[in-house]
């Protein structure tokens, strides 16, 4: 059964169908893609298809992605969620993205710190990743503010739009 998180504003819930316009809303914008080494969806089909990615990751122990819902309001803003999981080594890699119109209001911090707590309290992870595009500072700003050690540079690690770019690499460590 699929886990749904909550914290002071904000339900993390499992993916449906219904909510292909809003993944389409988040992954239709530039500004969100841009740092995202995926290309910019051009129709709700390809929404459709990514919350089909994300429930097979999790019935496989490879991810788990939870939309991001705001208590007062229907219909997500954002993901937020593992990949690359790797029970066997307790390690996954915390990805996410918001909407713009979301952005500077503290739900990416709060969604964050709440999934990281579920990670090793729950999933037993002693090890949290996450790769960022070094030119993303709102994210890189949020990792430091929420623990997250800076590990070093992959060089030429993502691409976006055919161009290679360089990514930090970080970490949490349960302790």
């Amino acid at each position: 059964m699929f886990p749904t998180l909550e914290t002071d504003r904000l339900i993390l819930r499992e993916l449906t169908n219904e909510d292909a316009e809003g993944i389409f809303s988040c992954f239709s914008n530039e500004d969100v893609t841009r740092f995202y080494g995926q290309e910019t969806f051009k129709s709700v089909v390809e929404a459709e298809k990514i919350i089909d990615i994300f429930s097979k990751n999790y019935r496989e122990k490879r991810g788990i992605r939870w939309g991001i819902e705001r208590k007062e309001t229907k219909g997500i803003i954002g993901t937020i969620g593992f990949n690359a999981w790797l029970p066997k080594h307790k390690r996954a890699e915390i990805g996410y993205e918001i909407h713009p119109q979301q952005w500077r209001k503290g739900y990416t911090s709060e969604a964050v710190s709440r999934v990281i707590s579920y990670g090793f309290d729950v999933m037993g992870l002693t090890r949290i990743g996450a790769v960022v595009f070094i030119e993303n500072e709102a994210s890189n700003k949020l990792l430091g503010k929420v623990g997250f050690q800076q590990e070093g540079v992959l060089r030429n690690y993502m691409y976006q739009d055919g161009k290679p770019y360089d990514t930090y690499v970080y970490s949490l460590l349960k302790e």
